[in-house]
């Protein structure tokens, strides 16, 4: 398994597990999408056999009528990859209170402009995206004690080189990307009542 499945691996069982139940994982996460630039479904191809393997089932969807209590009640952690704009009220309160409630938030790239009419799941995800350049970089690992960096090392690849507004300093850091204009926290982690939420900035495309 390759430094970014290894990462999203780890992600997905230190977000959407309770800490005594690490030793038998079994995830269900509903993997939200769209039909947008990022080609999610096209990702989740890639990703869904590889996690199946470490006993995490992802399933797709790219309709935001899924984002509702009932449905979500049947999965351990929800991830976005998707460039969706606006969020219900009623689907709001349904994210919102599944994270609160225990559940996990993965947040992939172009999830941290998902959602632009709710302060409440910019303040959730912990930044907002603003702009961005592109090139190989790597990333800066900053907190190489947390148990998601555990057995990682930096991932360098091509990528947009996010830069995010509207951060939330209640969050740990993990990786960071440097350049002249300073050092742009790039991957991190939180705590929203009982639930868990991971954020990276990585992910436009199959090279990283």
């Amino acid at each position: 398994m390759n430094s970014a499945l290894s990462l999203i691996h780890a992600v997905l069982l230190l977000v959407a597990l309770p800490a005594h139940a690490l030793e038998t994982p079994q995830l269900r996460v509903l993997f939200l999408g769209d039909n947008d630039i990022h080609k999610p479904a096209e990702r989740f191809k890639i990703l869904a056999p590889v996690l199946a393997e470490q006993h995490i089932e992802l399933v797709y969807t790219d309709d935001m009528r899924d984002i509702n209590s009932a449905k979500l009640s049947g999965f351990d952690a929800l991830a976005i990859y998707a460039n969706i704009t606006e969020i219900g009220s009623t689907q709001e309160k349904a994210l919102l209170e599944f994270v609160e409630g225990g559940g996990g938030l993965v947040a992939i790239h172009c999830a941290s402009f998902c959602f632009l009419n709710s302060p409440k799941y910019i303040e959730l995800v912990g930044a907002q995206f603003k702009s961005h350049g592109q090139g190989v970089f790597r990333e800066s690992i900053v907190k190489l004690d947390h148990p998601v960096m555990e057995d990682l090392t930096a991932i360098e690849s091509w990528d947009e080189s996010y830069v995010h507004t509207k951060h939330n300093s209640d969050r740990t850091v993990l990786a960071e990307r440097r350049d002249e204009k300073g050092n742009e926290p790039w991957t991190w982690v939180r705590e929203f009542g009982e639930g868990r939420v991971f954020y990276t900035a990585w992910g436009h495309d199959e090279r990283t």
